[in-house]
């Protein structure tokens, strides 16, 4: 791409170098990842491995926990909220979890320039490439940086109209505990190792929040080789790599670390990560620079261009991608920024998840800081599960894949905290997890901490995979075993309630919020949460649905039947909500970021438009209410709002809320943003980066235009005003098939559907469709309006229907 061409949807470019982080450029391949600053004569790169994380094997189990689980339960029973929750807190909670940590930073100084003219940076998100251009003294200067799946390497390329002009210094550094050392004249070679603990970047008060111990800790490498012609190359006495006047000039970084999925120990304290290093730099070096470039762009592409979005260009859709977002903030018209923006949350997922990385974490893949928010790890109460919500509809199920067999290996250790914490068969996790799969409370409230449904919830990500993709023997290998484990918890959680006789859950907590208690203290543990009773009845539901499918465990699935009729049900409380707790409690915080109890319409599929109108409604009341008093203040939780919106068929809010996250909740490189907060003080004057919003915004996106959580493929349900006219090709709908649209007007136009299964396919649209083979649909015209249209696939069929117009 030309220094002034520019792609409105896929390309983020910028008239000046970042001058801070959340400015840099992201790019990854699921294991590494860069930021890449766009520096002139001083070049930043900052570089992240998945598996660098704080910590080391440890059982972090509560081995006291569960003597006290009966007493708690008693306390609830009795109504006295707060002393049970004081209990749980001293009794039944364990450590801090561990932080993902910064690799280090790769510094490139670029001499003999003077003052630079026509800069550009940019990233193509289409090809994962982020380049710098600009001239000086009339030479012009490129450089291309890229992560490259193929050949697990960071590649810098530079390149400039005048031979013997690029001379630069190369040197490596990081905030670990690390050396650097050359290898010849070429190679820079970085060792280090990680802290045995790190305390949470909300604990200000630790005297040695970062500790480091002799044998404990992960180890790693990152060795950096340089490729040039013409020219010198030598090692000053600084250990820097010096190059002087050469014509062509490219560098590769590998790094490796010394953990392990398999085995107890998960640190191979014998690993030659030196070996590992050299040998992925030895088979990049066989290549040129057009072949590593070429592999990588071959391996983008065939992801990112599965799917695109086209909206209505505007003026201020031709700005620099900051200028843009000012302008949005503004209020101009740019219907084409939510396609950048969508584009951007694919491109993210495919940079920062892929099969055989970790999954996404926080902040994905890139993290700067010894003491990341909130560790950087994985908050499995909404957050990890947001990062993946896009996967499968964004048509990315490889990506999704490593959240998938995390899942897989939590559920192994998660057997250990069901048995110890609480007497219960099957598995469970809580709010927070790390890299050691630490399945126990983390220390800390109650209200955050105290949450044993991450099992729960996680496991309806198995159940979309196949409900995406139809492959029956992963849904029998894999994700059937898991959910059903998780279920038995369930099974053995639930309790008979006193006062109804039904199946509740008790001591239970609703994610983060806290209630009023008859006292006027603020308390977070009740019993019967709805999101508990929510996400039991999906669990239930799903695993019934794939029992039957795979024709086994009929008395199980009678089992969960028989629970499922007792279970507690969903109440709509006095001003018309959807109650978030059994009882109609006050809220402490009216406005609270988190919407767990409205799970069951997204997410889940529990709560219907058309099926479920009262529920329904009472879902749009809390939504309201919590819009008045002020919610949906982060990033990622004015994306939830987005999402539920769109269940709702409510472009319109919908829309609103998107906008809403562009003017409050995003960086100048699109980044979501996230207020820092210490319990409910907010400090917005120290906004960080949290890759939720990204994520869920664009899955709120694709929910717009795209839904199949009900028995047909809901077209164009949501489509806002602003978003009248516009195509979309490569979404993906639940029974395996592959969706095109195109409307003008605010009504579609144009359909085609590709089955990659076969089977009946159902369209539920607002206009009425036909294709050539009119005999072989079955055409309705449904209640509330709306066509339905029926036909009979079969695997690798092409389906284009066009709208039949009435005049």
């Amino acid at each position: 791409m030309g220094m002034n061409e520019h792609s409105t949807s896929h390309t983020l470019w910028y008239t000046k170098k970042a001058s801070q982080w959340v400015e840099a450029l992201p790019i990854g391949n699921g294991r590494l990842g860069a930021m890449v600053y766009g520096g002139t004569d001083q070049e930043r790169i900052d570089l992240n491995e998945d598996t660098l994380w704080s910590g080391f094997p440890r059982d972090t189990n509560n081995y006291d926990a569960i003597r006290h689980l009966n007493s708690a339960r008693e306390l609830v029973a009795n109504g006295d909220f707060r002393s049970s929750e004081k209990l749980i807190e001293r009794h039944m909670l364990g450590p801090w979890h561990e932080s993902y940590m910064p690799l280090g930073s790769l510094l490139i100084q670029q001499f003999g320039l003077s003052e630079e003219e026509n800069y550009h940076r940019e990233l193509d998100l289409q090809t994962g490439i982020s380049t710098t251009s600009f001239m000086s003294e009339g030479i012009i200067y490129k450089r291309e940086t890229f992560v490259s799946m193929p050949d697990q390497l960071v590649i810098v390329g530079f390149s400039c109209s005048k031979g013997g002009k690029l001379s630069l210094g190369i040197k490596l550094e990081s905030l670990l505990h690390s050396a650097v050392r050359s290898r010849g004249n070429k190679e820079l070679i970085l060792k280090g190792t990680c802290p045995s603990h790190v305390e949470p970047n909300y604990i200000e008060d630790h005297p040695s929040p970062i500790l480091y111990e002799e044998g404990r800790g992960i180890r790693f490498e990152a060795h950096l080789r340089v490729f040039t012609t013409g020219g010198s190359c030598t090692v000053n006495g600084e250990g820097e790599i010096e190059i002087r006047e050469a014509d062509t000039l490219y560098m590769c970084l590998a790094a490796s670390t010394n953990f392990s999925e398999s085995g107890k120990e998960r640190i191979v304290a014998e690993k030659d990560l030196s070996r590992v290093c050299r040998q992925k730099l030895n088979e990049g070096s066989v290549k040129t620079y057009a072949e590593l470039r070429g592999r990588h762009v071959q391996d983008f592409r065939s992801l990112m261009g599965r799917v695109n979005l086209q909206l209505e260009e505007t003026e201020s859709s031709l700005l620099p991608t900051n200028l843009r977002l000012e302008a949005v903030r503004s209020g101009a018209e740019d219907p084409q920024f939510a396609a950048l923006y969508f584009h951007y949350g694919r491109y993210l997922l495919m940079s920062s998840s892929r099969p055989g990385s970790q999954p996404t974490t926080l902040q994905g893949i890139w993290n700067r800081e010894l003491r990341p928010p909130w560790g950087s790890n994985w908050t499995t109460n909404i957050n990890v599960q947001m990062n993946y919500w896009l996967a499968e509809v964004c048509n990315l199920s490889e990506c999704h894949e490593p959240l998938l067999n995390w899942i897989h290996r939590l559920s192994l250790e998660g057997r250990r905290t069901a048995e110890i914490h609480y007497g219960c068969r099957g598995w469970t996790a809580h709010h927070n997890v790390d890299l050691w799969l630490d399945s126990s409370p983390a220390n800390g409230q109650a209200v955050w901490a105290f949450w044993p449904m991450a099992g729960a919830w996680l496991c309806a990500h198995l159940w979309e995979h196949y409900l995406y993709t139809l492959d029956r023997n992963y849904l029998e290998e894999t994700a059937y075993p898991v959910m059903k484990e998780a279920a038995l918890f369930c099974l053995d959680w639930l309790i008979r309630d006193e006062t109804s006789g039904l199946l509740i859950t008790s001591p239970s907590t609703s994610p983060e919020n806290k209630f009023i208690t008859e006292e006027g203290e603020p308390c977070a543990v009740a019993k019967a949460s709805t999101l508990d009773l929510l996400l039991i009845r999906q669990l239930f539901q799903n695993c019934i649905a794939a029992a039957d499918l795979l024709e086994k465990d009929y008395e199980y699935s009678v089992e969960l039947q028989d629970a499922l009729s007792q279970l507690f049900p969903l109440q709509i409380g006095g001003r018309g909500q959807l109650q978030e707790w059994a009882e109609d409690f006050a809220e402490w915080e009216p406005g609270h970021r988190h919407l767990s109890h409205l799970y069951g319409l997204f997410p889940g599929d529990l709560i219907q438009i058309e099926r479920d109108r009262e529920l329904a409604a009472a879902c749009r009341r809390s939504l309201e209410l919590r819009m008045e008093h002020g919610g949906g203040y982060t990033g990622w939780s004015c994306a939830w709002n987005m999402a539920l919106w769109a269940r709702l068929q409510d472009g319109e809010n919908a829309h609103h809320c998107f906008t809403q996250l562009l003017r409050s909740s995003t960086f100048a490189n699109l980044f979501d943003g996230h207020p820092y907060m210490v319990d409910t003080r907010i400090d917005y004057s120290k906004d960080i980066f949290q890759i939720d919003g990204n994520f869920g915004a664009t899955a709120a996106i694709a929910e717009m235009l795209l839904q199949s959580h009900t028995e047909a493929i809901h077209l164009l349900p949501a489509l806002p005003e602003q978003w009248s006219t516009g195509k979309v090709t490569g979404l993906k709908a639940r029974g395996g098939f592959i969706v095109g649209m195109k409307w003008s007007g605010g009504k579609l136009l144009l359909a085609s559907i590709v089955s990659l299964n076969g089977g009946v396919c159902r369209i539920r649209s607002k206009e009425e469709l036909s294709f050539e083979d009119y005999s072989r649909m079955d055409v309705k015209v449904l209640e509330d309006g709306y066509y339905s249209v029926v036909f009979t696939t079969e695997p690798g069929q092409r389906f284009d229907l066009k709208a039949i117009s009435h005049g």
